[in-house]
């Protein structure tokens, strides 16, 4: 028996003439009409997140510990949250490799350049290396939940975006439109995923595996609407930076100590 996804990518409706997939059409997932509804019932929070580069050590806790969280396999080349290694010569050349998404740590000085291919890079030419940890934006304009077409991404009161598994069609429209590269396919569930800042620990007071994991502080979560959290304090006071600002997401994660080779 087809399923509703088999059904939606396969099924055809005529509209003024025009063949018409009806996966191009926005079939509204009443979880997400819920959480919009329920919007003002959330309108003192505003989740943000805080990346302190100066404090990543790239020792990779904070992605097993969002592995096992979420259900993300140990082994799967996908992961919800990385980090990254940058090191930058003296020259200007800047390398940057993130083994397995550092599950397993930084544990040598090779530097995979990709389509450049993997050298060994001088000590003595290191100029500055620093690691930056990647996650979901959670975007005050998420792209991702624009192009879903049947609302299986959608984005709660409280700012965060979430994805349906019973809901998605995999149409892979979403992996695509994600500027920062976080979206990918469940290997398991075959289904679009990516981080949602633990969602289901933060609405009961905790915090996110990746922050609880981190031995020395550089990832916090706070309300950004609560003037007095110690995230919205170093947010509205010091200097801070979000990533690919051009592309009018308005991206949600704040970088503390950012460099320009970041991308």
């Amino acid at each position: 028996m087809m399923n509703r996804r088999e059904f939606c990518k396969t099924t055809m409706i005529v509209a003024g003439g025009l063949v018409i997939p009806l996966a191009a059409l926005e079939v509204f997932n009443p979880k997400r009409l819920l959480a919009e509804k329920s919007g003002d019932d959330k309108g003192n929070v505003r989740w943000v997140f805080l990346v302190d580069i100066h404090k990543c050590v790239g020792c990779g806790f904070c992605v097993n510990a969002c592995k096992v969280e979420n259900e993300v396999p140990y082994d799967a080349n996908v992961t919800r949250t990385w980090v990254e290694r940058y090191v930058v010569t003296k020259d200007g050349q800047t390398s940057i490799d993130s083994p397995k998404g550092a599950r397993d740590g930084f544990t040598t000085q090779k530097i995979d350049q990709g389509h450049l291919g993997d050298k060994e890079i001088d000590p003595a030419s290191i100029a500055k290396a620093f690691f930056v940890p990647k996650l979901c934006n959670q975007c005050d304009n998420p792209a991702c939940v624009q192009v879903c077409p049947v609302g299986a991404t959608y984005q709660t009161g409280d700012g965060i975006v979430l994805v349906d598994r019973s809901w998605c069609i995999g149409c892979g429209y979403c992996v695509m439109g994600c500027p920062y590269g976080v979206r990918f396919f469940h290997p398991v569930y075959h289904v679009a995923e990516k981080c949602n800042f633990c969602y289901h620990r933060i609405t009961k007071g905790m915090k996110p595996a990746c922050v609880d994991a981190c031995p020395f502080g550089a990832r916090k979560i706070g309300n950004i609407r609560d003037p007095e959290d110690p995230v919205t304090r170093i947010i509205t006071s010091e200097q801070v930076n979000v990533l690919k600002e051009e592309f009018g997401t308005k991206p949600q994660v704040f970088y503390l100590g950012l460099s320009r080779e970041v991308k």
